[in-house]
C-alpha cells in the first residue's frame, strides 16, 4: 500500500501517516523503482493500534516506547497500566480546573449581561474584566507579584491558602 492508501484505510490523513513515519512509529519499505513508500498488511494494524492509543491520551514518544517493548518481544501492558494510573489522577484534576473555569466563566457572563460596555480612558482598560473579583488562589499561568494575593474580601492571603470568602 501507498501512503495514500494506508492513510483511507485507516480514516487519517495521508500527513498523519508521514509524521507517524516521521516519529519513527511506522517503517515503511522504499519501492526501488520509485522510492514510494510501501505499507504492508501489519502497518496498517500498527496504525489502528497508535489511534487507539492515542485516543487513550498516550502521546507519541509513549507509543514509540509502547512499540519498542512489543517489537522487542516484551510486554508493554505493565508499563500501559502504570501510565494510566499515574495520569488519570492528573486528567481528573484538570478537569476540575477546566469545570471552576467554565463556573468562573458563567459567573462573568451574568455579572456582566447589564453592564454597559465602556471606553478605555487611561485608567480603565475593560470595566467587564476590571470588575471581576481578584483570584484567591495561585493561578498556573500567573507569576505571582509575591507570596500573597487580595482575596474578594481585600484581605492579603498567602497563596494557597484560603480566606473566609473561600470557605463559605
Amino acid at each position: 500500500m501507498k501512503v495514500s492508501e494506508l492513510a483511507k484505510a485507516a480514516g487519517v490523513t495521508a500527513e498523519t501517516v508521514r509524521h507517524y513515519v516521521r516519529e519513527g512509529l511506522l517503517h515503511p519499505e522504499r519501492h526501488p523503482d520509485n522510492g514510494y513508500q510501501l505499507f504492508a498488511h501489519g502497518d496498517l494494524e500498527r496504525l489502528r493500534f497508535i489511534q487507539r492509543a492515542r485516543t487513550l491520551g498516550f502521546g507519541v514518544a509513549e507509543i514509540r516506547e509502547i512499540l519498542a517493548h512489543a517489537d522487542q518481544g516484551d510486554s508493554p501492558c505493565p508499563m500501559v497500566r502504570d501510565l494510566l494510573a499515574s495520569r488519570l489522577p492528573e486528567i481528573r484534576a484538570r478537569i476540575a480546573e477546566l469545570q471552576a473555569l467554565a463556573a468562573r466563566m458563567e459567573q462573568a457572563l451574568e455579572t456582566w449581561a447589564e453592564m454597559p460596555d465602556g471606553t478605555p480612558d487611561g485608567h480603565s482598560l475593560c470595566r467587564l474584566i476590571e470588575s471581576f473579583p481578584e483570584p484567591l488562589r495561585d493561578n498556573p499561568c500567573d507569576t505571582p507579584r509575591d507570596n500573597h494575593e487580595r482575596g474578594n474580601d481585600g484581605h492579603r492571603t498567602p497563596i494557597g491558602a484560603t480566606s473566609s470568602e473561600e470557605t463559605q
